[in-house]
């Protein structure tokens, strides 16, 4: 396991386990389709996008930075590092609420409507695309890419902790810094108060530019007006482009599910295709040099795999056959084309393979009559 996949592999299991003690303790409301979807919102393409904005930042230091920290103490260039990128962060996330283009990025977050770990890495496919413009600063001043990538990931952990249903009120650093406590209250859906508390890491820059609130008393929701996500992340990363570029509403109808999965089988089915992610971070890293005929297949497979597992979970019949269909093509592709023969590979394309087979033939699934799904 290298430095890339730990913080993956780590993430999972602390969203796992959390959704297990909120099911467990009853300390909140967990659905675990609402979590499947979380987790399998595209994690694989903002693997790629992440990359490209990483790509971008190092290639604007190394050929176009103004070196103007080159003559600062180290510690000083941490310092201004840490507190910059979360004051860049402010700005983006801000611009995200007020330009319709950059919410049609930003809004895939706010749909959820539970609050627990999962919320913190739902995203749209697009979330590292539309950073890059904000933190190009940073490169022009010449902050060495390693330090961006330190400061970017203790931001990120911050962030997604945030995000928790268990952690408590934290005392005086509640004066600080963003907490569990300060960010729920972004994501209510009542009122303006998603329009408040825009800071990442320091709750000092929503204070100082007077967008701070603190979480209401009364009654709440988390999530967005209006009709529900589709859960399907090919789906809800694009239709608000489609919304604005064609100038009409867009159509709204959901088809009436043919079965409903069950939810143990849809974890497994996400923690299956989540693990062939792991390992083609593991293989791949962020890396665009190189890029072999392997990995763009491995990576389109997985792709696919998350509308496949959504359109399950929406109880589809396409979503089975799909699903099946891309299993058995990287198993192929995995054993007899690519020769990947060890235990990893093996045991996860099998295991997928397995699972979709048995999701073929009815075993994880009900099937629901027409009159009782309308």
């Amino acid at each position: 396991m290298n430095e890339l996949t730990f913080p993956i592999v780590f993430m999972l299991f602390v969203v796992i386990a959390e959704g297990v003690v909120i099911a467990k303790t009853q300390k909140g409301t967990v659905s675990w389709q609402e979590l499947v979807f979380n987790l399998n919102s595209g994690h694989i393409m903002l693997w790629l996008f992440r990359g490209l904005e990483i790509f971008c930042y190092g290639f604007v230091v190394t050929h176009y930075s103004f070196n103007l920290v080159e003559s600062w103490p180290t510690a000083l260039v941490w310092i201004f590092t840490i507190l910059a990128w979360d004051f860049g962060f402010y700005w983006l996330h801000r611009l995200h609420h007020k330009y319709r283009l950059l919410w049609a990025v930003h809004v895939v977050h706010h749909q959820g409507e539970h609050y627990n770990l999962s919320l913190g890495v739902r995203n749209s496919w697009y979330s590292s695309l539309t950073s890059i413009p904000f933190f190009m600063l940073l490169a022009l001043m010449g902050i060495p890419l390693e330090i961006f990538l330190t400061v970017s990931i203790l931001h990120y952990t911050i962030q997604f902790f945030n995000h928790s249903a268990l952690i408590p009120r934290l005392g005086w650093l509640e004066a600080v810094m963003v907490t569990p406590q300060h960010h729920r209250v972004h994501h209510v859906k009542e009122g303006h108060y998603s329009n408040r508390n825009f800071a990442g890491s320091f709750i000092f820059w929503d204070k100082l530019f007077g967008t701070f609130a603190k979480l209401p008393e009364t009654e709440h929701h988390f999530g967005i007006k209006g009709a529900p996500p589709s859960e399907n992340p090919f789906i809800d990363s694009n239709l608000p482009f489609w919304r604005i570029f064609r100038r009409k509403a867009a159509p709204s109808h959901k088809p009436v599910p043919l079965y409903r999965v069950n939810q143990l089988a849809l974890v497994i089915g996400t923690l299956l295709l989540f693990t062939l992610v792991i390992g083609y971070v593991y293989l791949y890293g962020y890396g665009y040099q190189g890029t072999t005929t392997q990995q763009v297949i491995l990576f389109v497979l997985l792709a696919l795999g998350t509308v496949a597992l959504s359109a399950i979970s929406d109880g589809r019949k396409i979503g089975l056959w799909s699903w099946f269909s891309i299993a058995t093509l990287l198993l192929v592709c995995l054993l007899f084309v690519w020769q990947w023969v060890n235990a990893f590979w093996i045991i996860a394309a099998g295991g997928l393979w397995l699972h979709s087979l048995l999701m073929l033939f009815g075993i994880g699934r009900q099937p629901i009559k027409v009159l009782d799904a309308v």
